[in-house]
């Protein structure tokens, strides 16, 4: 992506939405702050950059992304902004990114805008951030070679979760839509269900270790992974301590300890992929789940406008991008513990 490439950012202001801001600017180009929020745009000290654009408005959304190159959607509950800004987006004829977390939102923007996005010829990368887009890249590099697999499972190892406002938020929308119900992928397709989420013990590489998880903590990752890879079984685990804190009646949110605006938190996640009697494996070490989402969304953005892409429609980031190479432009970001080269 050559410098001074127009950006814009939906959710500008938002805890997300302010990294994905520096992230591009430190790269040279031109973030377009865009939102519904226009007292909070102008709070960020651009106002030739704002532009205020309610989702249930097409054509102030039309108007938004006038000039814009690509458009990044940082601005959750997904389930309400993610169609309207995909309309937009290929209305404009632009790629779009967003950063969801929410499993029924990225379902949904498959199964809807895979034809439409196909026929404008444009991409739509949806879950290009830590839940959803991480594990699927680590997936995608530990398949290799494979064209198949028994199984996937994703660990997340988190020191805590701070969780932000934003992130609340979703879970609510979320959990309405499953009447209350959880979610997970077995048998080549999701499911709702009532069981309870066991607690077990999940051997993460050093220096994390073995740590208690919950079992079928279900994230995005059930959506990303198998929309291109087959794979009938995707698995998600959370470890407890970081599990409790999403849910603690008094969860606060993230604290910025460093220049960077980043919390103290940490992670790791962990894939382990199986067919037949082999295993592979993957990991990934970082500071700040929401932090890591800026360089996620902000890579993709460079590669889709470079042509580095490996197919047009919607497409999870495995599918859409060369997934090793991928995770090497992520190495100034995180620890990796991927497979080099071809395995049996």
């Amino acid at each position: 992506m050559g410098s001074g490439r127009n950006v814009a950012v939906y959710g500008a202001y938002g805890h997300t939405g302010r990294f994905v801001v520096a992230e591009l600017r430190e790269r040279g180009h031109v973030p377009l702050l865009l939102g519904r929020d226009r007292d909070k745009l102008l709070a960020m000290g651009q106002p030739s950059l704002t532009r205020q654009a309610p989702v249930g408005d097409p054509g102030s959304l039309d108007r938004a992304l006038g000039g814009a190159d690509i458009v990044i959607n940082c601005a959750g509950p997904f389930a309400s902004t993610a169609a309207p800004l995909v309309e937009a987006a290929l209305r404009a004829g632009i790629p779009y990114v967003d950063v969801a977390a929410e499993i029924e939102a990225n379902a949904d923007t498959f199964a809807r805008f895979a034809q439409p996005a196909r026929d404008a010829g444009t991409v739509v990368v949806p879950a290009m951030a830590f839940y959803g887009g991480l594990g699927d890249l680590l997936v995608t590099t530990a398949m290799g070679d494979w064209t198949a697999a028994d199984e996937v499972h994703v660990a997340y190892g988190l020191s805590s979760w701070h969780p932000t406002a934003g992130t609340l938020a979703a879970g609510v929308v979320s959990a309405e839509r499953r009447g209350g119900r959880r979610v997970r992928y077995t048998g080549g397709r999701l499911e709702h269900h009532d069981d309870a989420l066991p607690t077990l013990e999940w051997r993460f590489p050093a220096p994390l270790g073995p740590q208690n998880v919950i079992g079928d903590f279900t994230m995005a990752d059930v959506v990303t992974v198998p929309s291109h890879l087959a794979v009938p079984e995707v698995r998600t685990y959370m470890t407890a301590r970081a599990a409790a804190d999403l849910f603690a009646p008094d969860a606060s949110p993230p604290a910025a300890v460093d220049e960077r605006g980043r919390s103290a938190q940490t992670f790791l996640v962990d894939v382990v992929v199986r067919s037949g009697g082999a295993e592979r494996r993957a990991a990934a070490a970082g500071q700040d789940i929401y932090a890591i989402t800026a360089p996620l969304a902000v890579e993709a953005a460079d590669r889709i406008l470079t042509g580095r892409t490996r197919t047009t429609g919607v497409a999870s980031a495995g599918a859409a991008f060369d997934a090793p190479d991928f995770l090497r432009a992520l190495t100034p970001h995180l620890s990796l513990q991927v497979p080099l080269g071809p395995r049996g």
